[in-house]
């Protein structure tokens, strides 16, 4: 076997850092070298230093693995995972690209940044033709990659099928999993018997995201569609999976059959991504599905599930909000820069 290239995890005790570490667990192309966290958790073994949450077990690899600061100085890898805050990760990833790290980031701060890539491989993989752009701007040895929102992620991966049939406009309303407020984000008290319906910042990441990833790249900039993009995003007592009911308007009027077809036969041919899952799009036909509970581990958590198409064009997408939404996003662009020939 090929030698794995290093890889490292920053945030690595949170609950994105754990997805991280479960998913580059006997990955076939990296290797965990380096686990950083704050200054709490630095000179621990990462066991001692993280509360393990998942339902997995924590991996023997990590167990007595040294946690060491955030600083590229201490961190030996080639590419880094950032589940980082973003209030943290607005100034340590350029720390990390200036020191000529592949920065794969899972937080918000720089995802609209001109010059950087935010992807989603099935949707928009020529984007990552920023980056000698950004490497340029910035002199930079490294570079910056970012993954969208969770419930962005779960949406534009059923929308990229729909934009050969002229799609113009975009209405969805979520029902968003706690877990996506991270372990101590949303308290009992407010959740349980509830629905929140408001999440700071989150209606607006999806409307301007939803535009990047959509747009066309030439060589130079981002050209945004003309979609218009309206949201609702709330929380409601699920532990993991985001549902959301969409609503789409396109120029062609596609049929609900012609949208069933077209999400069927969506192959965005990455089958050689090791986090890639059979179909990126599974499609019911049960008018009770998806539902997070049975659906949101399809695809070893990586799938989008698509179901309840109806005359309108309306439907259902559910996705694992920390899998597919978050970590499993940053591991399989991570891929894709390795499939590019960018790592």
């Amino acid at each position: 076997m090929a030698e794995r290239i290093k890889a490292g995890v920053l945030g690595a005790t949170g609950a994105v850092g754990q997805r991280f570490i479960e998913a580059l667990t006997d990955h076939p192309w990296f290797e965990i070298t380096s686990l950083a966290a704050s200054e709490r958790s630095a000179g621990k073994t990462y066991e001692n230093a993280a509360n393990w949450r998942l339902d997995s077990q924590l991996p023997d690899e990590v167990k007595g693995k040294e946690v060491v600061p955030v600083d590229p100085s201490k961190v030996d890898a080639d590419v880094v995972f950032s589940a980082l805050p973003s209030s943290s990760a607005k100034t340590v990833e350029p720390e990390f690209a200036e020191a000529g790290f592949a920065v794969a980031s899972n937080a918000s701060s720089y995802r609209m940044e001109d010059d950087v890539p935010l992807v989603v491989p099935e949707v928009n993989p020529d984007h990552l033709g920023m980056i000698e752009q950004q490497q340029d701007n910035h002199n930079w040895d490294g570079y910056i990659i970012t993954n969208p929102n969770c419930s962005t992620i779960i949406m534009i991966v059923s929308l990229k099928p729909l934009m050969q049939f002229g799609l113009n406009n975009v209405n969805v309303a979520t029902m968003q999993a706690v877990s996506g407020a991270g372990f101590d984000g949303v308290s009992s008290m407010s959740i349980i018997d509830n629905i929140l319906p408001y999440i700071k910042t989150e209606e607006e990441k999806m409307e301007n995201e939803t535009l990047k990833l959509l747009g066309e790249f030439n060589g130079s900039e981002i050209l945004n569609p003309d979609i218009h993009v309206s949201t609702s995003c709330h929380r409601v007592p699920v532990l993991d999976g985001h549902t959301e009911a969409i609503w789409a308007g396109m120029d062609d009027n596609p049929t609900p059959e012609d949208v069933r077809k077209a999400f069927l036969d969506f192959d965005p041919g990455l089958e050689d991504l090791p986090s890639k899952p059979e179909n990126s799009l599974v499609v019911w036909d049960e008018p009770d599905r998806p539902q997070p509970r049975l659906d949101k581990n399809i695809g070893s958590g990586m799938a989008v599930n698509v179901g309840r198409i109806r005359e309108g064009i309306r439907y259902i997408a559910l996705g694992h909000n920390t899998i597919r939404g978050a970590a499993g996003a940053s591991v399989l662009n991570a891929e894709l820069l390795h499939k590019k020939g960018k790592l």
